[in-house]
């Protein structure tokens, strides 16, 4: 149960979150919306000015209309009271009467009378004070009786009809009766015609203001979606120029500025065709050139290791000085051919031409072999190597020649840099990755040289020689081995502290994920906690107790 609740929030944060997403990624979406909402905000403004400016005219002329009508009439039957002849208390209450059913008829249905007798009143004849409806009377206010009773001339106010609660006026003055003393007149106005008219009124402007919005909603579409819709066709073609496919090109339709941008654009796209036309042909004749002149150079090259040979197996009968040059002869003909090989397989990686051959294999035991490998020509630098080995199998799928050239290139510049100082290797993985670190303690790096230390024949220090008989093309190669393999080779270093590489390799299809299995850095302290010391030697390798 907790868990079908779960998914129903789920499910009901997901729509607005989905909402959003569109919103966010669409302009003609945002542009409709924004003048849209601004739209019925300025309708709604003025729609409520309109309506109380209105309001505010049709009460005011029903106002004006009832005091003149009330001033009228009840100057009238005060005139007509004076004027009678009644005196006993029978023929006063009949006089109010015909007075009261007088002043009915002439107000219609729309008004209804109220007679009080004046608080004040102390005369000792009492009439009965009729009323056009029994309801009336609550509508008058003390407010009103004490206005009225003061002298207020006409005092009047709003009210809501007990019978209909539709709004009305009382206008209220004081009557005057011979004999029978002071009493209070109040006329009871609706204003249900007006509230008529003011709710037709209101009805007429909301239908308007609705056709207007739909019809703001519709032109802002239509006027947006011909100004993005060039807009998404130059996205479209850019994304096709970025996908290699650059004969791709906007239409031209008519004379206006989006006319002049898709021509614009098109020109643009000529250019960038022209240019990298251009520069593939240069790149493909250099890559070709690079590849002939390695081919065409292995031929002499090989006669000259042959000879080369014999002047180094002879070097014992020659003098001292031209035996030294035999050595030396030697020792750069191997150079030489490393940098042909490395030329090579450069050429290959950048015409596309890399083959891998993938298999399933623990890149603990590529990286032990090379460290085994690597460890004479350390002690001969006076390098100590340390291997670290985290629990697991640390399987992935791998070019093993390749990743363990990666491995080897990453150890000889260790060493090379190293300055007597110990190298840590470090293996580790995870659910997505492998990884091995190598560390150094040695020159080091600056942020500046750690971002270029993969560029082809770079080096950090041009004066200083390299013992290790590198080409200045083995970092360079194994970033692009690692890319090969959907993985990752990074760097990092400071000066005086030594540097650190770190290779990942993704074990599944997903990728490397977003939690690598080692730190870039990692401090000499740390490694303890992170995986166990391999102790190795030439005949044997076991866990350091």
């Amino acid at each position: 149960m907790r868990l079908s609740a779960r998914s129903l929030w789920a499910n009901l944060a997901r729509g607005p979150r989905r909402l959003w997403r569109r919103f966010r990624g669409s302009l003609l979406l945002r542009v409709v919306a924004t003048t849209t909402v601004i739209g019925l905000v300025a309708v709604v403004v003025l729609g409520g000015f309109i309506s109380n400016q209105i309001r505010d005219g049709l009460v005011q002329t029903r106002v004006d209309r009832i005091l003149a009508e009330t001033a009228r009439d009840a100057a009238g039957a005060q005139q007509n009271v004076e004027a009678s002849t009644a005196e006993s208390p029978g023929d006063l209450q009949q006089l109010v009467y015909d007075l009261l059913d007088g002043l009915g008829t002439l107000g219609g249905n729309t008004r209804g009378l109220v007679l009080l007798r004046d608080p004040r009143n102390t005369s000792g004849v009492l009439l009965s004070t009729p009323v056009s409806s029994a309801d009336l009377v609550q509508v008058i206010s003390p407010e009103m009786r004490v206005a009225v009773e003061t002298g207020t001339t006409q005092p009047w106010q709003f009210v809501e009809l007990p019978d209909t609660a539709d709004p009305g006026v009382v206008v209220g003055v004081p009557f005057t009766i011979r004999v029978a003393g002071d009493y209070e007149l109040y006329f009871v106005y609706s204003l249900a015609d007006e509230q008529a008219t003011l709710s037709l009124i209101q009805r007429v402007l909301a239908v308007g203001a609705v056709a207007l919005m739909g019809l703001l909603a519709l032109l802002t579409f239509q006027v947006t979606r011909q100004t993005v819709r060039p807009v998404r066709q130059a996205a479209r073609v850019a994304s096709r120029l970025a996908e290699g496919i650059l004969s791709e090109r906007m239409t031209v339709r008519g004379q206006d500025e989006m006319a002049t941008l898709a021509r614009t654009f098109n020109e643009m796209a000529e250019s960038l065709q022209r240019q990298i036309t251009r520069m593939e042909e240069l790149s493909r004749l250099q890559r070709r050139f690079v590849s002939d002149v390695s081919h065409e150079l292995r031929t002499p090259l090989t006669t000259i290791r042959m000879a080369s040979s014999v002047l180094h197996d002879s070097r014992g009968g020659f003098p001292p000085e031209v035996a030294r040059s035999a050595e030396l002869l030697d020792n750069q003909i191997d150079r030489f051919e490393s940098l042909l090989s490395d030329l090579l397989e450069i050429s290959r990686i950048d015409a596309g031409a890399a083959q891998l051959e993938f298999d399933d294999m623990s890149l603990a035991d590529v990286v032990r072999d090379q460290v085994e490998a690597m460890q004479h020509p350390a002690r001969t630098q006076g390098v100590e190597l340390h291997l670290w080995v985290a629990k697991g199998d640390h399987v992935a799928s791998m070019d093993r020649p390749r990743v363990a050239r990666i491995v080897r290139n990453l150890l000889s510049n260790a060493i090379e840099h190293a300055q007597r100082r110990p190298v840590d290797v470090v293996v580790a993985s995870n659910k997505r990755a492998v990884a091995v670190v190598v560390r150094d303690y040695g020159i080091g790096l600056t942020p500046q040289q750690a971002q270029r230390v993969f560029d082809r024949f770079w080096r950090a220090d041009a004066a200083r020689a390299r013992t290790m008989g590198g080409t200045g093309l083995g970092l360079s190669i194994a970033r692009e081995d690692a890319l090969l393999h959907g993985g990752q080779l990074e760097a990092w270093g400071l000066p005086g502290k030594g540097a650190s590489f770190r290779l990942q390799l993704p074990r599944t299809s997903r990728g490397l994920g977003q939690h690598p299995p080692l730190p870039l850095v990692i401090a000499e302290l740390d490694y303890g906690t992170i995986a166990e010391r391999i102790v190795l030697d030439q005949d044997r390798t076991e866990v350091a107790p």
